[in-house]
């Protein structure tokens, strides 16, 4: 733990995650430019040599379909659930969407191609990564999915920080249990596929 405590670049990489995520939400109006460029900062400071066991590439398609498409069933579950019981929290799913789904062609490329790989890139195999070569995995996954939701504070809306901890814990038993970050990109694409494209839940 002293070990984990003492990792300088993990460190700075997050606080360096906050200070972007605080900023893209700061600047609603241009949100879509600000997070691609938050993205490609992370993406930059935490490209590591990715060394994963050589798995066929039907082993990534298959169970990231799955996966993708079973986090966007837990979301639909929810969001079902919220409309059935009348929770505020109706309103807020319905503002977010409102502000920050994409609109513009740009915006779905950059979503797909940038945002959602990113995300993994910086968060499974960078922080998660790191973290488990100090933990054990299931120590890794809890506290990754902790660290991933915790910058959604700055969105100061609860159900994105759910909705973090959601499919960040997914991610994270994903990566620990494959050590496998094209697995868990492939998973988020299929979750922002359906969740922004295909099925929105707004």
């Amino acid at each position: 733990m002293r070990k984990l405590i003492a990792d300088r670049r993990l460190l700075f990489g997050y606080i360096l995650a906050h200070l972007f995520i605080f900023f893209t939400f700061e600047q609603e109006k241009v949100f879509w430019y600000i997070f691609t460029a938050t993205m490609l900062v992370l993406i930059s400071y935490s490209i590591l040599d990715e060394t994963e066991p050589r798995t066929s590439k039907r082993f990534h398609l298959v169970w990231g379909i799955g996966s993708g498409a079973f986090i966007y069933g837990l979301f639909w579950i929810g969001n079902t659930l919220i409309d059935l019981l009348n929770l505020p929290l109706s309103n807020q799913i319905t503002a977010l969407y409102k502000l920050f789904s994409p609109e513009l062609t740009w915006h779905y490329l950059v979503l797909f191609i940038i945002i959602g790989p990113g995300e993994e890139i910086f968060w499974r195999g960078f922080v998660q990564k790191r973290l488990l070569t100090y933990t054990n995995p299931w120590t890794s996954i809890l506290l990754s999915t902790i660290l991933y939701a915790s910058v959604q504070i700055h969105s100061g809306e609860l159900v994105l920080i759910i909705a973090a901890l959601t499919g960040g814990f997914v991610w994270s038993i994903l990566y620990a249990w494959k050590r496998s970050i094209r697995l868990v990109i492939i998973s988020h694409i299929i979750f922002d596929l359906l969740l922004f494209g295909l099925f929105p839940l707004r």
